[in-house]
């Protein structure tokens, strides 16, 4: 774990992985401390940058969401420019949901939630393919979704 985190701290990551909804109250009770003194924690936890945000994980598939697509993308040589038109329009296309600068014959690899492979196969033409820079693809379709976790493993962070 970081040098700067003590044993309370890392309690108080690994409960709010959990369940961020739970009250300062229930929090203070389960890590062992007082509302004040938990609150004021997890403020700094937030300022510190070790908390980024707090969300609400939605089911892909109640969504409609049945595809995830991990596309490998060969890009020509950007311009400054052009690498941040690319990165803009990764941002403003919701269903790329991750993104990634690879090593290897591709530079970058993301992660798409598709409803169908009729539509990710239009996807491709419309969007992907259009993307400043991109000049091949390569995807693979995740046939089921084995393991899936936004829990990182605090105690074992250096």
């Amino acid at each position: 774990m970081p040098n700067d985190l003590d044993a309370i701290d890392v309690k108080i990551l690994e409960q709010l992985q959990r369940d961020c909804s739970i009250s300062t109250s229930e929090l203070a009770d389960r890590v062992g401390l007082s509302q004040s003194p938990c609150w004021r924690r997890i403020q700094r936890l937030k300022d510190e940058g070790y908390i980024k945000a707090q969300v609400a994980i939605l089911d892909a598939e109640k969504m409609g969401f049945q595809l995830h697509v991990f596309a490998q993308l060969k890009i020509k040589h950007l311009t400054e420019d052009e690498r941040d038109k690319f990165l803009a329009a990764i941002e403003a296309t919701p269903e790329i949901v991750e993104c990634y600068s690879i090593l290897g014959e591709r530079d970058a690899m993301i992660k798409v939630i598709a409803p169908d492979i009729r539509w990710y196969q239009d996807f491709i033409f419309t969007q992907i393919l259009k993307l400043p820079g991109v000049v091949d693809i390569n995807s693979t379709v995740a046939l089921s979704e084995m393991k899936r976790s936004t829990f990182l493993p605090v105690r074992g962070a250096r």
